[in-house]
């Protein structure tokens, strides 16, 4: 097995995996870094998506040998010293998680959108997470939490 290294929330990993894994695999069984979520193996649901190179990735169709080289963000690193990323608070804010399996990739595409840009129309934000799913449907709840860290939080406590 090729031995490789992969900066994961600004630290570098040393492992030995086959080229072939995937950067969920290897983050959750080699890293231990289990926020990010084995959801349908086929890159459709969101739950696995992780920030590479700043932009959404879904990890479970990413090699990992594309992920050398690269910065590699997971729900873990949001809170490094254990306060909450504002998208995180948001989220806790308007409720916006019930199972709370998909909450690692939604909460990290949002915060892919909002690093590009930083006060989007709520149909950018739909358009944008357009490709996580929510199986329990917080949407409304999802959205306006991202209208929150956005700044947009409405005086009724974010609530339309």
């Amino acid at each position: 097995m090729p031995r490789m290294t992969l900066e994961i929330n600004g630290a570098e990993h040393e492992i030995d995996s086959p080229s072939s894994a995937t950067l969920l695999s290897v983050s959750r069984e080699k890293v231990g870094l289990t926020g990010t979520k084995y959801g349908c193996g086929e890159g459709q649901c969101g739950a696995c998506t992780v920030l590479l190179d700043g932009e959404s990735t879904r990890s479970c169709m990413t090699p990992v040998r594309g992920a050398v080289g690269k910065q590699i963000r997971t729900v873990e690193g949001l809170a490094p010293n254990g306060d909450l990323h504002p998208v995180q608070q948001a989220f806790l804010a308007e409720e916006a998680l019930q199972c709370g399996y998909c909450t690692p990739g939604m909460i990290m595409s949002a915060v892919a959108l909002l690093e590009t840009n930083s006060n989007p129309k709520r149909e950018n934000i739909i358009e944008f997470m357009n490709g996580n799913v929510c199986r329990c449907g917080t949407y409304p709840r999802i959205v306006r939490a991202i209208e929150r860290a956005a700044g947009k939080s409405l005086e009724t406590g974010g609530r339309k």
